[in-house]
């Protein structure tokens, strides 16, 4: 291969995708800010901690205090930032911190990350459920396996302490800095699999990770989505998702498990390290997600089997 060849075919791979890359983010962006918005305004006036404020009794049955409903509720409409920094003020005891740092890594950002998986071919009601239900499920399963007994920890105040015209700024800047980064990193992204696709690597990628897949029930069409969802979440992430399923290099069904897993297991590199800077333990930010999500998959494969079986319908080849 002559370096011109080289320099060609990399150039060609840029002009495809960026098209692609640029259509996606305007369409992540759209959703992205004034999602972002309302959040910001129901947080500012105090309304997710009234939300919270009721549905704090549940958790003290998964060894957990009142004030956890607060930060639960925060992170289903924001991002694991927000759980993170609240955490911090919060001063939570490191075994409570752990099973509702899990909880949230299954269950945030819904209404953005609803919308990518409804692109891809699952309904937003039952992702929605399998999330709220494996979210409960980890922390259930940590309560029992985790050495010591809940501490009780102070709910915290209705809204946010600080002007609306603070407030609103405070998210202009935020909301800036995530709009470039949906920009460069799924353009990134969409580059990087055009490359891949074009120099045959992804094959490279499939036939490793084989056995993993097969383990966690999912087909190897969904190989690549899987690494990604799992280095860098769903939000970023469903360029390639959307991508491979806009190409038919995966179907509807095979896309929807994939769903069912990345749904409970997703951003395994990036998020859990946020909260080592709280000193949670890592490993067990990481195996009771992907425990969950091979349940998930695994439960929806035989809900499906039986499903055909009722139909009296040929299993597929």
């Amino acid at each position: 291969m002559t370096e011109p060849n080289l320099t060609g075919r990399m150039r060609k791979s840029v002009m495809i995708a960026l098209p692609k890359g640029l259509k996606t983010a305007w369409w992540l962006i759209k959703i992205t800010v004034p999602v972002s918005l309302a959040v910001m305004l129901l947080d500012h006036y105090g309304i997710l901690s009234m939300v919270a404020g009721y549905t704090s009794p549940l958790f003290s049955r998964l060894g957990l205090p009142g004030a956890s409903a607060v930060v639960f509720i925060t992170s289903i409409f924001t991002n694991i930032y927000s759980v993170v920094a609240i955490l911090a003020m919060l001063d939570f005891p490191l075994r409570e911190g752990t099973i509702l740092a899990v909880m949230c890594l299954i269950s945030h950002g819904f209404l953005i990350e609803s919308a990518v998986m409804k692109r891809t071919g699952s309904s937003v009601a039952r992702m929605v459920l399998v999330r709220l239900t494996g979210s409960f499920l980890a922390a259930w399963l940590l309560n029992l396996v985790m050495p010591g007994n809940m501490s009780e920890v102070p709910l915290l105040v209705s809204g946010t302490g600080i002007g609306l015209t603070a407030a609103l700024l405070h998210w202009l800047t935020s909301i800036t800095s995530t709009v470039l980064k949906i920009l460069v990193l799924v353009n990134l992204l969409l580059i990087a699999q055009q490359l891949m696709e074009e120099f045959g690597w992804i094959a490279a990628i499939n036939k490793p990770l084989g056995p993993v897949m097969k383990v966690f029930g999912l087909p190897r069409s969904a190989t690549l989505s899987w690494v990604v969802a799992n280095l860098i979440g769903l939000a970023y992430g469903s360029a390639i998702m959307i991508d491979q399923r806009e190409k038919g290099r995966m179907n509807r069904s095979d896309a929807d498990l994939l769903n069912h897993h990345v749904a409970v297991s997703h951003s395994q590199l990036e998020d859990p390290l946020l909260f080592i800077t709280l000193g949670y333990t890592l490993h067990w930010l990481i195996w009771p997600r992907m425990l969950v999500a091979l349940l998930a998959v695994w439960l929806r494969k035989l809900e499906l089997r039986w499903s055909r079986q009722r139909a009296r319908l040929p299993e597929p080849v």
